[in-house]
């Protein structure tokens, strides 16, 4: 089975569960959709009216939020499973969500230029080509939009245990290319999926590439100062796990060409 069948199954498996990653919006969140989604102030003051896309979002958490707050929202994601949370939750709470299966990285019937924002939580770990998401993202982005995301660390991912003096041990290395192998501290790593490891230079170098430019960077604490070993927050003490960043659109800009003048003569 190819990657994007396995993490499909994985995510279908997780809804069925009572994941945390299919927590749907709740009442109290839907108040202040804004504030909820955004608590460092990336956003602007009101998403009325704007195109939102959630991208490997499904879940019926961020698309529920930015359509409550006026959005005209899309939400794509891999698992029909996480979509129906948005779906359910969109006709339940009377709003228009359109949902579309797909990978992150192959958009195609999506049109150039047509978000004002692309807002993607921790997702791009489960594709080989991050730079592939970039250059879908920046494509589908109109002038000065706005993409904020979150990722995954690579040493994050490199950390396959803990020893006998709780140390985390990173066994995998850097430049560690293909599906990540199954590793024995599993504290950022979903059960059953394939995940990849980006490294900074894609992560945040594949953004300018595709034309990206980044305006904020935050490593989201995770760390409990009085969380015991194994324990999530104590991991959190010696290792960030995410990265998010705020980028936005550079202008298109159609730069006429002419032949370079001679300068000298031999």
């Amino acid at each position: 089975m190819s990657h994007l069948e396995l993490n499909r199954a994985a995510y279908g498996r997780m809804v069925n569960a009572g994941s945390p990653f299919s927590k749907v919006a709740t009442d109290e969140e839907c108040q202040q959709p804004l504030k909820t989604l955004d608590g460092r102030g990336w956003l602007p003051p009101s998403v009325a009216n704007l195109d939102v896309l959630c991208l490997a979002a499904g879940g019926g958490w961020q698309s529920i939020l930015y359509a409550t707050a006026g959005a005209r929202v899309t939400v794509v994601d891999l698992s029909p499973d996480m979509l129906r949370l948005d779906e359910r939750e969109a006709a339940r709470r009377g709003l228009r969500v359109k949902t579309l299966e797909a990978s992150m990285d192959s958009l195609h019937m999506l049109a150039d230029a047509s978000f004002d924002i692309v807002h993607q939580p921790v997702s791009t770990c489960y594709v080989p080509d991050i730079c592939a998401v970039y250059k879908e993202v920046a494509r589908l982005l109109r002038d000065d939009g706005l993409y904020i995301s979150q990722h995954k660390q690579p040493t994050s991912l490199q950390i396959v245990e803990r020893d006998p003096q709780d140390r985390y041990v990173i066994g995998v290395k850097y430049y560690h290319e293909g599906p990540l192998p199954p590793v024995g501290d599993k504290s950022y790593r979903e059960p059953n999926a394939v995940e990849f490891l980006h490294r900074w230079e894609d992560l945040v170098g594949g953004l300018a590439r595709a034309g990206l430019c980044l305006e904020d960077l935050r490593e989201p604490c995770r760390a409990k100062p009085k969380a015991l070993p194994g324990e999530i927050g104590h991991r959190g003490m010696y290792q960030p796990p995410y990265v998010r960043m705020k980028a936005r659109r550079s202008r298109r800009v159609t730069v006429e060409t002419k032949p370079a003048s001679r300068l000298w003569t031999p």
